[in-house]
């Protein structure tokens, strides 16, 4: 008897960089990366605002955890955790903008497809401001060592752990590197 098939993992950020809080994904996967090791099945990648790209970074997973902000009613910086069934038990919303990331309407064309992934947790943080700028307010900033610990701790819930790295090194927030003068003027 041979071993059973890894299961494969994909813990995605989604958001644009350039629109303050709406980082919170990218920013996540970043700071996860420079802390941890993950094992083997496991992909941890910045998506950016995919759209309806999406599909090609989900199929043919097992699992899927999406790092996000979310519209939802509460303070800035709360956390909310939303399982499969949660983000598809309402029809999908039009879409806003091209840059919207589809995450329900993926998760519906691989059901209709071939069924999808089994488990699907979204990991969101309501924004406080998702307007053009580069950095995270301080509610958001502050909650990401909860996002931090819902990622790890489904990675665990899925007998996939991450190991922390003796020394974490330094995540690449390239977006918050600049030679552009503090007040945003140019030279």
């Amino acid at each position: 008897m041979g071993q059973p098939a890894e299961l494969k993992i994909a813990v995605l950020g989604l958001g644009n960089v350039l629109m303050k809080d709406d980082a919170l994904g990218p920013y996540a996967v970043r700071l996860l990366e420079a802390a941890h090791a993950f094992p083997d099945g496991v992909t941890v990648q910045d998506l950016g605002t995919p759209g309806l790209d999406l599909h090609p970074y989900v199929r043919g997973q097992d699992a899927l955890i999406f790092v996000d902000t979310v519209n939802a009613t509460g303070k800035p910086g709360e956390l909310r955790l939303y399982r499969r069934d949660d983000i598809l038990k309402h029809p999908p919303q039009s879409r806003v903008s091209p840059h919207d990331p589809g995450v329900k309407e993926v998760l519906l064309s691989l059901e209709f497809a071939s069924g999808g992934p089994s488990e699907v947790l979204l990991v969101g943080v309501i924004p406080e401001i998702v307007d053009a700028g580069v950095g995270l307010s301080p509610s958001v900033h502050a909650a990401l060592p909860a996002v931090e610990a819902a990622v790890l701790a489904e990675l665990e819930r899925l007998g996939r752990a991450a190991t922390a790295l003796e020394a974490p090194g330094e995540p690449d927030l390239w977006w918050e590197k600049s030679d552009l003068p503090d007040d945003g003027s140019s030279r």
